[in-house]
């Protein structure tokens, strides 16, 4: 097995193959692992467990390290069936262990397998000697469920974050100075964007209670994807960026067409965008990732939704997309709509509404195009995109 530092090792599980996760809400294109940490010292913990499918490849590699039978405490940071499905196999290994659990961690775990264990419940700064070492604990509610916490390993200066900077990334190492690090700040963004960005501002007050603790971090080790032991404090810097919400001077248009007359809109005013000096991106809702659009959604300043009318509505394939704008309460976007129509054209309006249901400030009046665009009417369109651009900089 991996070793972090001396007596600490990684048991965890690598799925190469996994590719959605939450159901089939969020792609993991990369594939992710299930991160798993041992501490050897005069008592032994274990920090988290693995999804349940991966239980048998979870207890070899803790075989591999230690008797099971051994492990005094095991601490759940998240109740997350993908961080203790393993738990009730462990158990059965270990009955008189404690498991150590936040106050809202005692509810998600009893909720989730019905045991009565050896709970131990934790609050922040609360410490437990394991020998030379202390385990600490830190509270993260909604970083991004309500049980969440951290450990902190004193003496080797750990934190194990647990789903805080993570990432969905399948490699042959676990560390991220032994892997291709573009990769993985893309897949830590698009893990950010999907999954915390509503709780962006509790990031921002954690980091910042994380620093006033003045501990020493030499290794960041969360639950999913690589362990950030080469400047780890640089993915912190990078959530207090994202948190605070700085966006890009870019704007994605995401639609769908049913004749290709949106399609050819959507073009268009890129190109206006493009003549401004906005860079951009254009999606068609029906064959694109949509996690994949939230990433670019979250980095960029601008959004312009499009869709042709239909029934006096939406192409419906925007409405994933739509719901995600609406949850992920994105701050400090703008936006606007667009859209064809053959007989009543209401789809540019009803995209509007659902911006600002989304609290996406519209800049700019939404245009529609009857039937296939005309020359003149292509010309509307790089005006709009134009336009955009205008507003969006005053905005920036």
């Amino acid at each position: 097995m991996k070793e972090l530092k001396s007596g600490v090792y990684w048991v965890g599980a690598t799925d190469w193959i996994v590719r959605h996760f939450h159901g089939y809400e969020l792609s993991t294109h990369r594939g992710s692992t299930y991160n798993s940490y041992l501490i050897k010292d005069e008592k032994t913990a274990l920090i988290d467990t693995v999804w349940e499918p991966l239980t048998d490849r979870f207890l070899e590699n803790l075989s591999e390290v230690t008797d099971i039978s051994k492990i005094d405490y095991v601490v759940m940071n998240h109740g997350e069936p993908d961080h203790s499905g393993a738990l009730p196999a462990l158990m059965e290994y270990i009955p008189n262990a404690t498991v150590i659990v936040s106050k809202k961690g005692l509810e998600s775990i009893k909720k989730h397998y019905h045991k009565e264990w050896n709970f131990k419940v934790v609050s922040t700064g609360d410490k437990i000697n394991i020998g030379r070492d202390d385990l600490m604990f830190i509270e993260a509610p909604m970083l991004h469920w309500p049980d969440s916490m951290f450990t902190y390993l004193s003496g080797k200066n750990i934190l194990f974050s647990n789903d805080a900077f993570g990432q969905h990334y399948a490699s042959s190492s676990i560390f991220n100075d032994e892997v291709d690090e573009t990769e993985v700040y893309q897949e830590a963004l698009k893990y950010y964007a999907n999954i915390l960005t509503p709780f962006s501002r509790l990031v921002i007050r954690k980091i910042d209670e994380l620093k006033k603790l003045n501990v020493l971090i030499d290794i960041i080790a969360p639950s999913h994807g690589v362990v950030w032991r080469k400047d780890p404090m640089m993915i912190i810097e990078k959530y207090y960026e994202w948190a605070a919400g700085h966006s890009n001077k870019s704007v994605v248009i995401a639609y769908n067409s049913m004749w290709g007359a949106t399609h050819k809109m959507a073009e268009f005013i890129g190109k206006g965008l493009g003549e401004s000096g906005i860079e951009y991106k254009i999606f068609n809702v029906a064959t694109a990732d949509r996690n994949d659009m939230v990433a670019e959604v979250f980095k960029a300043k601008g959004i312009i939704l499009g869709s042709s009318t239909v029934n006096n509505g939406l192409l419906t394939s925007l409405l994933p997309l739509i719901e995600d704008l609406i949850g992920l309460k994105f701050e400090k976007k703008v936006g606007s709509a667009f859209g064809s129509y053959g007989w009543s054209g209401e789809s540019p309006d009803i995209l509007i509404e659902y911006l600002n249901k989304a609290r996406i400030k519209v800049i700019w009046n939404g245009l529609k195009i009857k039937y296939m665009p005309d020359e003149q009417e292509l010309q509307e369109c790089i005006a709009f995109g134009k336009n955009f651009a205008e507003k969006m900089l005053a905005e920036m």
